[in-house]
């Protein structure tokens, strides 16, 4: 299927790659508001730089990629899907949750597909850990533990600014990783307790074109509190960009036969381990799956080959709803001072096979 870009920034190059890297895919043209950011991208990457209005209006193009800043994810989505093309977005589906269900909604009554990122579960890290627990290396998980924190990206980031804006901060820009990697290895989530603070009122950043500016924070930058899945696990989960060290592993899981350090759900590939009482000791696991390296874009192979094996993809619209309703329920807890249960539903993504040739997802 010919694929377009929207959003020539930051993390575009990583899907470029990944597009020219899948056999199913072929890279079509890229677009961004700023004309001179996709005709740098094109010349790098050998393909046409467009207009968006022309890239949405190209009939050879079948699925969009929206990389665009998340405040207006959903307004480009549903362009896309205006269009008649199928869109695989970057995280969050959404900044709200209204306009989440009006993607779905839309993509539903056009017979279109939604995907959205992350896509890192997808990796050889994420994937042999989901082998470890379908093949009960761990009996039944019980519980678990997930941090993410830092000091934040305004350090070294080109344009942190709307890393503080709302629909920002760890939660929603580095809490799908760890959301969606946990839905994918214990299912969906029933409900959430939540705490949410906020450090500073000001960053400065640090880059060379704008080191010195200030940057205003308008959302959460601390947010803690806990998962209930609907297999009656528990996980406690902490993301921040208000912390400058810390001793945590990414991701534990304690089930009744041992325990599992899943690896950083920010990259795809990691090594796990395996804690048994038969051991004594944290083993390491050698990797069951590959798409080890950056892999970016095998969400949007998988999107492809669903439409033509008439299967469901792996990201779907669906678990980046889902993922979007719990990264809100977290601050509407610490609000109101009350669980909040999660309406939607999900199916936990099929795992990919083994044995997989480069280029391939099924």
């Amino acid at each position: 299927m010919k694929v377009g870009i929207i959003g020539c920034g930051n993390i575009s190059q990583a899907y470029f790659n990944g597009i020219k890297r899948f056999q199913n895919l072929e890279l079509a043209g890229c677009a961004d508001i700023k004309k001179e950011a996709a005709e740098l991208k094109a010349e790098k990457n050998d393909t046409r730089a467009m207009a968006v209005d022309e890239l949405l209006g190209d009939q050879d193009i079948d699925i969009v990629v929206n990389l665009t800043i998340p405040s207006v994810h959903a307004e480009v989505s549903l362009q896309i899907l205006e269009a008649g093309k199928h869109v695989h977005s970057e995280k969050p589906l959404a900044v709200l949750l209204e306009d989440g269900r009006k993607i779905l909604q839309a993509a539903e009554e056009r017979g279109l597909r939604v995907s959205c990122a992350p896509d890192t579960f997808l990796g050889a890290g994420l994937q042999t850990c989901r082998k470890l627990l379908d093949d009960n290396w761990i009996g039944k998980p019980i519980s678990g533990t997930a941090y993410m924190m830092s000091k934040g990206p305004e350090s070294w980031h080109p344009n942190p600014f709307f890393f503080y804006q709302q629909g920002a901060g760890p939660m929603f820009d580095v809490g799908p990783y760890y959301i969606t990697a946990l839905i994918h290895l214990l299912g969906p989530v029933k409900r959430v307790a939540g705490i949410t603070t906020t450090g500073y009122s000001e960053r400065i950043a640090g880059s060379e074109d704008i080191r010195g500016a200030r940057i205003p924070v308008e959302t959460p930058t601390h947010v803690s509190g806990v998962l209930e899945f609907h297999n009656g696990a528990s996980v406690t989960l902490v993301m921040s960009f208000d912390v400058y060290a810390h001793g945590h592993a990414p991701i534990e899981l304690y089930g009744t036969l041992g325990s599992l350090k899943v690896p950083d759900p920010n990259t795809f590939g990691g090594t796990p381990q395996v804690y048994t009482p038969n051991s004594e000791v944290w083993n390491d696991v050698s990797l069951t799956h590959g798409y080890s390296d950056n892999s970016r874009g095998i969400a949007v192979s998988d999107l492809a080959a669903a439409i033509e094996q008439s299967r469901e993809h792996r990201c779907s619209g669906k678990l980046a709803y889902h993922v979007l309703e719990i990264m809100h329920a977290f601050e509407k807890s610490s609000t109101t001072g009350k669980h909040v249960s999660i309406a939607s539903m999900c199916e936990k993504p099929a795992s990919l096979p083994q044995g997989l040739v480069e280029g391939f997802v099924d």
